[in-house]
């Protein structure tokens, strides 16, 4: 099996830490072609669609990707901004941003990357780049806070398939989830706070999460249980009770049977029943993107109005607001215990001096 081929080694090199932010990913340019070049690589993961592969094969190819890509592209026209992909945007944010928390808290020596799972720029072209910049501690933070066998464990995959071609590997550290850590849910109840103290409140909060298919819950996966933990607990931050929310579940794709219950139909459930207001919050999604800003923004907004709905309100993701960059440093740094990230002038000192002797010897070998 070839491996790749390894930078050169420089004597004296000091080792290095980053943490690698990865989220889910997003079309380069919101044209057809574009589109489906993101989609086909995102709907060949097995862990997407787990339907045999000669069958998804022929019905990837010869039925969604003709249709389905240039819809799709018409959707991200609706959202995209002058920057790019909302979704990007963000997450390219929160790594600036996560990268000088760290730094004010004392990890000097932390670097955050941006990957994405699909699309650009590519977790593998991430890794290998950090690879030759002298990076040998790698802690990988999924954009996901509720695990799942088809976004986190996909992103696993992917990692581990990398490496299987790398002969000097760094050391890794995975976080799985992060869905009822305390710094999590503040961020989220301090979006929601900040929502209602500048447009008042709702008569429903409605948290929506992105669904999957109701066969992966029966298979073990954890996802359905985390989310409605991650519901209750902000329910609970908000000093709300049981009947003041619901957990629902957006972006069903298919005729099979999805988490339920369904984010569109519950709104307008809820519009026929007499509400007039509701409040919608994503909290799965940490970056607000085209399942977001496009699907409950827009298409939900709209079922909730013509259903007799007066007022809807969408909330934003944490994107990368102060309080989720404080999250995400403190999610960080459990990840980080016993990693030189925080250099004492002792360890400065001794790093400059290890990076004398090794020019020394790097010269006196090449002479």
């Amino acid at each position: 099996m070839p491996f790749r081929k390894e930078p050169p080694h420089t004597h004296g090199a000091v080792s290095r830490s980053a943490i690698v932010l990865v989220n889910l990913g997003t079309p380069d340019e919101p044209t057809r072609a574009k589109v489906r070049t993101y989609l086909k690589q995102f709907l060949s993961d097995p862990r997407v669609v787990e339907i045999p592969a000669r069958i998804w094969w022929f019905i990837l190819n010869l039925f969604i990707l003709p249709f389905r890509s240039g819809q799709s592209a018409a959707k991200y026209r609706t959202i995209w901004t002058r920057e790019g992909s909302p979704l990007k945007v963000f997450t390219a944010q929160q790594a600036v941003k996560l990268q000088a928390m760290l730094a004010e808290r004392g990890h000097q020596d932390v670097q955050v990357a941006m990957a994405m799972r699909y699309g650009s720029p590519a977790l593998p072209d991430v890794l290998d780049r950090l690879k030759e910049e002298g990076v040998d501690r790698i802690a990988i933070l999924p954009a996901y806070p509720q695990y799942s066998g088809t976004t986190t464990a996909s992103i696993w995959d992917a990692v581990f398939g990398h490496y299987k071609h790398v002969r000097n590997i760094p050391e890794l550290r995975l976080v799985k989830h992060y869905h009822d850590h305390e710094a999590y849910i503040e961020a989220l109840r301090a979006n929601v706070q900040a929502h209602w103290d500048a447009h008042g409140r709702g008569q429903k909060l409605v948290m929506s999460f992105h669904g999957t298919p109701k066969r992966t819950l029966e298979l073990g996966d954890p996802y359905f249980c985390e989310c409605q933990k991650t519901g209750r607990l902000l329910a609970q931050a908000l000093g709300l009770s049981p009947d003041d929310y619901l957990v629902t579940f957006q972006s069903r794709f298919g005729k099979a049977e999805w988490l339920q219950p369904y984010t569109a139909p519950t709104v307008q459930e809820l519009a026929r029943a007499g509400v007039e207001r509701i409040d919608v919050i994503c909290p799965g999604f940490t970056s607000d993107c085209l399942e977001t800003l496009e699907e409950i923004s827009m298409e939900v907004r709209h079922d909730f109005e013509t259903a007799g709905g007066k007022e809807f309100h969408y909330i934003p993701c944490l994107n990368a607001s102060p309080s989720w960059i404080v999250g995400m440093a403190e999610i960080a740094e459990q990840h980080l215990i016993g990693w030189p990230t925080i250099l004492t002038p002792a360890q400065v000192e001794a790093r400059r001096r290890d990076a004398e002797v090794g020019a020394a010897n790097a010269a006196r070998l090449g002479a």
